[in-house]
């Protein structure tokens, strides 16, 4: 699950209502015979849509005959529209006696329909029916033996029911036609479905989706439910999201924003309802309260005919109106503690009324003077002083009411309640006005900034869409709290910070220990489920045979794509031009990382500490964020990146800071010392986090022993003895090694040309300077000027990399740490990378564990319940001269571990081959190589990419058009060579007493590692 963050639009004013215009596309032709909808009507219909004057979006809205609202966006950066279909109900519209009933309806609608995903629905519905009439007597007794006779009897006629559907069909269909990143997300107030989509293929989405929309069918439910039962273990896994919920509950003891979870009880989860969900959709799922959000490269006139055409066919109902509960005002705090094993913190909320209020505007207003990432008071008092170890707030709005929250994990020997403290003295001086003046200017310029760039991603622009709609805001309304939110005055700060920051709010102690009220689920006999995967519904084959106008792919010519220039002997500039907007991206990279030498990772993270002669370090941040702009410098294992961005209008006097910065800093030794006490305690922290400890400390150890770049640090002793000048002079150092500068930007490289740059105006445009210098001068004649290196650069030390171990033998790591489920990561090493196995690589993880089509989403999920997450995937190396690795994951219930494993080790070692599969897998690689273009400044990283595997030239090339020839017989061939057999290393980490250490065994020599092995520490 997740949910969308809102889009931040300038507001202008007057609506209109126009008839429908746009540009011209192609045709899309459906075969006569086999269309999945009625042909349309000889007489073209004439379609009415609204629009906001000055809307930087030039959104049109549409509202179809059965009252479905339609958001359309055109932005052509790139030939695929992304897709929201959004139903205005969440989990707060679950019934009280089925909490998690929206969430687990979302998995359902992947399911499919009488037509799609089934082949013989006739016999399959039968079978259904005596499921959902079982479901029910299950969920209606607690007699432990009834209940183990009906479960075993859905789990029989389960299996005879799979036999005659079409598993995971929806996923495969949007697969073939090219779309990416299938999912959904179930939140409080709403159910959102997405796809990205190639532009040639909406009438195919439109059928599909209108299909899956139209009518509910929950097949293959008992193993669904197991997959629901695995989310919501990863959710009692999760210390955060038991704090959230914990706040919640505090701050809504009637609203269901507290009394219940999306996710839902396990007691509700373990007696579900397939009567209860169907009703649900019935209710909620209808055109009158659903929305179509579209941005991309469309075409208006068809898009809409084409939405009409198939969603049109939806039937409208009444929806029953909801009635939010009233909840009584906080008069003290509320406080709870919350047990989990990752790192103390401490979590404070206070309520506030919805989002379309006056007073939620103000309070994102609050949020950003508290933490906006470079200048807020949380961001200086808290983090720049590092008066805590980190600290921030955040806003959570919704429709009946908002919370806001600020957190804070604290330094060795510093309490919970200190941290508290310290969050709510800067909520004091918020009530007092006790901020400069020129912060909420500043924030407005930096909100329009962030705005600009939001631009650029059609994920954002379709997300605001939704945003509107689930607030049940008129579209000029929407825009205009936005322009509301640039009139916000230090008074209404005051006055809402005085009115809702009182003596009642929410207090979340989280502290390390075990959770004894963790429940345990149990595992249920589940008999594994057909998956037909040779199998095609005749709804599938309709859909396919659409026919569609080809997109042709656009590859990258990086003598074309980038221009490169000297800006002295030895230091290249390398640029792309951003002819969109006024923002700006500037990079100095060097080959040389932290395997060199560990310091210059802390000396990166010292730089933000810092101030120079000019500019104390947090007056320093200020003046940034003034400008619009931001720095940074990260170290990698084997690279430096030195980066400037923002507004381009700003560049020089950014730019001098910046500068300034890197050749003068300041030394400051008690923010030294403040700064290794952190990365002290930090590394403790480290240690109760599973996610840091499988993914990173465990996988080094086993591709490369304990000595590797994990490892690779400074010693606690060495941080404790370290010098200011030590890190100082690594940081004067960096701009004297030999390095490539990276631009993406308005200007052109040399002066003299013309310019896209200039200011944002309120109405979110781009307004054109008046700077003759700034028109003169390219980004080449800027840097010559500022950019302060030696007449001669030091050239970079020859990389150091770790070596490799061979991993020859079959073992079996596993690491302690208290959790319900088990994690598994099965690992093999591979050959040296080579270009020329690329594309059989990328066919072979399409098919086999890349996506919720693939083989080991089917198997593990879909058949067996035996997981939520299932990946599988032979993993390139990024760099020549280093190895490739088969590298798999599970997570599942530590009592599943034994099937689980089982059903991983099968699959790598006897791929199953499925013709239809395979088809569907080299459908989805070509059709997204035709319609994806990497443009801005993922060119300049692509070629970043490129040149670090030996390459001149965009592999995708090579991907396209030789995937299109490959057989079962070469995938087969691949994997019977590169991974059948290979010698495995697994890594477990999960709970002692819930591991099943005998069936380890059976998979090799089984070794725990413990933290201070793998941590080196």
């Amino acid at each position: 699950m997740k949910k969308t963050s809102l889009l931040l639009l300038p507001a202008a004013l007057g609506l209109l209502t126009q008839c429908q215009s746009g540009k011209p596309a192609a045709t899309v032709t459906p075969p006569a015979a086999t269309a999945p909808a009625a042909a349309e009507a000889p007489k073209p219909k004439e379609y009415k849509y609204t629009t906001v004057e000055g809307d930087p979006l030039k959104t049109r809205i549409y509202t179809l005959d059965n009252g479905l609202t339609v958001y359309l966006s055109d932005y052509d950066d790139a030939p695929r529209i992304q897709t929201y279909v959004a139903v205005r109900a969440g989990s707060k519209n679950d019934p009280h006696d089925a909490t998690g009933l929206a969430h687990y309806l979302e998995h359902m609608v992947f399911k499919g329909t009488s037509k799609l995903g089934a082949q013989n629905f006739s016999a399959e519905q039968p079978e259904l029916a005596k499921i959902e009439a079982l479901y029910e007597q299950y969920r209606g007794t607690r007699d432990a033996a009834l209940r183990k006779k009906y479960y075993h009897q859905i789990d029989s006629i389960s299996g005879v029911a799979a036999k005659y559907a079409v598993a995971n069909e929806y996923d495969k269909l949007m697969g073939a036609i090219g779309a990416k990143g299938s999912n959904a997300y179930t939140s409080v107030e709403q159910t959102v479905y997405q796809e990205d989509i190639p532009s040639n293929r909406v009438e195919q989405w439109a059928a599909v989706q209108a299909e899956r929309f139209g009518e509910l069918v929950p097949r293959l439910f008992h193993t669904e439910l197991e997959a629901v039962y695995e989310e919501k273990n990863r959710g009692l896994d999760n210390d955060f999201s038991k704090e959230f919920e914990a706040l919640n509950r505090s701050l809504f003891q009637k609203h269901e924003y507290g009394t219940q979870t999306t996710i839902g009880t396990i007691e509700h989860l373990q007696n579900p309802s397939i009567t209860a969900i169907k009703a649900y959709f019935d209710k909620y799922y209808v055109p009158n309260n659903m929305a179509v959000a579209m941005s991309g490269d469309l075409d208006f006139d068809q898009t809409i005919r084409l939405v009409d055409k198939y969603f049109g066919q939806l039937k409208s109902k009444p929806v029953p109106a909801y009635t939010p509960a009233q909840e009584a005002p906080l008069t003290a705090p509320i406080v709870t503690e919350v047990k989990g094993p990752n790192a103390e913190n401490v979590m404070v909320g206070f309520r506030f009324p919805g989002t379309a209020t006056k007073d939620a505007l103000v309070l994102r207003m609050i949020d950003k003077i508290l933490t906006n990432g470079q200048a807020g008071l949380i961001d200086l008092n808290l983090n720049q002083k590092q008066a805590v170890l980190e600290a921030q707030s955040f806003a959570d709005l919704n429709n009946d009411y908002s919370t806001h929250v600020l957190f804070g994990t604290p330094r060795q020997g510093q309490t919970l309640d200190q941290v508290k403290t310290l969050l709510l003295a800067q909520l004091d001086k918020v009530k007092k006005g006790d901020f400069p003046d020129w912060l909420i200017p500043a924030i407005i310029n930096n909100e329009q900034l962030q705005r600009t760039k939001s631009y650029e991603s059609n994920e954002a622009r379709a997300g605001a869409f939704v945003s509107a709609f689930v607030a049940r805001e008129d579209w000029k309304d929407y825009l205009q709290q936005f322009e509301d939110f640039g009139k916000i005055t230090k008074a209404d700060v005051m006055r809402v910070a005085n009115q809702y920051y009182g003596p009642g709010y929410a207090l979340i102690y989280k502290r390390t220990g075990k959770d004894t009220s963790t429940p345990k689920v149990v595992k249920p006999a589940i008999t594994p489920v057909s998956v037909n995967r040779e199998v095609a519904s005749n709804y599938y084959q309709q859909v396919v045979a659409l026919q569609a106008p080809e997109l042709q792919p656009v590859f990258l010519d990086y003598k074309k794509d980038i221009q490169q220039t000297e800006l002295k002997p030895g230091l290249p500039l390398f640029y792309t031009k951003n002819s969109e907007n006024n923002l700006f991206s500037l990079f100095y990279v060097l080959d040389l990382g932290t395997n060199n030498d560990p310091k210059l990772g802390l000396a990166a993270d010292y730089l933000k500490y810092l101030g120079t002669g000019q500019y104390s370090a947090a007056q320093l941040q200020q003046e940034f964020y003034k400008l619009g702009c931001s720095f940074d410098v990260s170290s990698s294992p084997d690279r430096v990146f030195v980066s400037l961005s923002g507004l381009d209008k700003n560049m020089e006097p950014a730019l001098q800071l910046f500068e300034q910065l890197l050749n003068n800093p300041t030394p400051d030794p008690q923010a030294l010392k403040d700064m290794t006490a952190g990365i002290l305690k930090n590394r403790q922290d480290a240690k109760l986090n599973k996610g840091v400890i499988l993914s990173q400390a465990m996988l080094n150890y086993v591709k490369f022993g304990p000595k590797n770049p994990f490892t690779n640090i400074v010693s606690a002793q060495e941080l404790k003895t370290l010098k200011p000048q030590e890190l100082i002079s690594r940081i004067k150092q960096l701009e004297t090694y030999q390095h490539r500068v990276l631009y993406y930007g308005p200007r052109n490289t040399e002066g003299h040309g013309e310019v896209v740059v200039g200011t944002v105006g309120s109405n979110g445009q781009v307004a054109p300077t008046n700077n003759p210098q700034m028109q003169a001068d390219g980004i080449a004649d800027v840097l010559r000027r500022m950019h302060k290196t030696p007449a001669k650069l030091t050239p970079t030390p020859p990389a150091k990399d770790f070596a490799e171990l061979p991993l020859k033998d079959r073992k079996v790591y596993w690491t302690d740490f208290n959790m319900v489920q088990a994690e598994i990561l099965f690992l093999s090493r591979g050959d040296a990378y080579d270009k020329a196995l690329v594309p059989t690589v990328s066919l072979y993880n399409e098919y086999f564990g890349g996506n919720m089509g693939s083989i080991v989403f089917q198997e593990l999920r879909e058949s067996k319940a035996l997981a939520y997450s299932a990946t599988s995937r032979y993993a390139n190396a990024d760099k020549v001269g280093r190895s490739n690795y088969q590298l798999s994951y599970i997570g599942t219930q530590a009592d599943k571990l034994p099937e689980a494993m089982a059903g991983m080790e099968t699959l790598l070692n006897d791929m199953p081959m499925a013709e239809a599969n395979l088809n569907v897998a080299r459908q989805s690689i070509r059709n997204s190589i035709a319609t994806e273009r990497i443009t801005k400044s993922d060119v300049l990283f692509a070629y970043e990419r490129a040149k670090r595997l030996g390459l001149d030239y965009d592999l995708r090339r090579d991907v396209y058009e030789q995937t299109a020839k490959m057989s079962l017989a070469d995938l087969k061939k691949f994997q019977e060579a590169r991974v059948k057999g290979r010698p495995q290393t697994i890594l477990v980490i999960g709970s002692k007493d819930r591991l099943n250490f005998k069936e380890l065994a059976k998979y090799g020599q089984v070794q725990q590692l413990s933290l201070k092995e793998i941590f080196g520490y």
